[in-house]
């Protein structure tokens, strides 16, 4: 279980005596389900409370628990146990091919090279791309890419996806291909999305405005709460 206890973010602002933006403000959620949906608009905090979750950014007040293990004092535990997908992958694919990425993953894990090798490959053909695994990863498509990005984040064993609007730079066939392997992944998934009815293939879904949780809970509810918010 993921938990946020009364967390803040909050960072300076260039010039004189400028008070700091809050990104997110006094925010306490236990993250218990095995799909939970994260909406709001832009700027709303949505992507500063995912990477709280796994580490990637730290809370100014408040405290971030990982099954008991705290974000900031026990990083490297917590990122063992949460992935993150980014919205573009090419923001976390570091090395020049897809299989090439995978092994990195797969580092610490398995020490011997052949058999590391053998296991991308073997990880990227289980993902339907192994077709790919030897081309430069720009030469691959949006989709493409995205499933690579997935399969190095699972390699690691995670026991939790975190993806951040994983769907928002694909086209529809691609759209529907990712939230299909979502359905089908055994760990806990917390992503965010503009896509309302991705977010309603959730068990629940939180709702952020203005870095506070404006609604949490019933897909249909939190959805038609925000969705009366934009409007007013």
């Amino acid at each position: 279980m993921i938990q946020l206890r009364d967390v803040s973010v909050r960072v300076p602002v260039i010039g004189r005596n400028a008070p700091d933006r809050t990104l997110l403000d006094a925010v306490s959620l236990d993250l218990t389900e095995h799909r939970i949906a994260v909406i709001g608009a832009n700027g709303s905090g949505k992507s500063t409370l995912l990477r709280l979750l796994n580490g990637l950014r730290t809370p100014s007040s408040g405290q971030v628990l990982v099954a008991g293990h705290d974000t900031v004092e026990e990083a490297k535990t917590v990122r063992s146990l949460v992935g993150f997908v980014f919205t573009d992958p090419l923001a976390q694919l570091l090395m020049p091919t897809p299989v090439e990425d995978v092994e990195l993953s797969l580092r610490t894990r398995i020490r011997n090279r052949v058999a590391r090798a053998d296991a991308a490959q073997r990880l990227l053909d289980e993902r339907g791309i192994g077709r790919v695994a030897h081309q430069s990863i720009y030469d691959l498509s949006g989709g493409e890419r995205q499933l690579v990005a997935l399969t190095s984040v699972l390699a690691v064993e995670p026991e939790v996806i975190v993806a951040d609007e994983p769907t928002t730079l694909l086209d529809l066939r691609n759209k529907l291909m990712l939230r299909d392997i979502f359905e089908t992944l055994p760990q806990q998934l917390i992503f965010s999305t503009h896509d309302l009815d991705f977010a309603r293939e959730a068990q629940r879904v939180i709702v952020i405005d203005g870095g506070r949780v404006m609604a949490d809970g019933d897909p249909d509810a939190a959805i038609a709460a925000y969705a009366g918010a934009m409007r007013a």
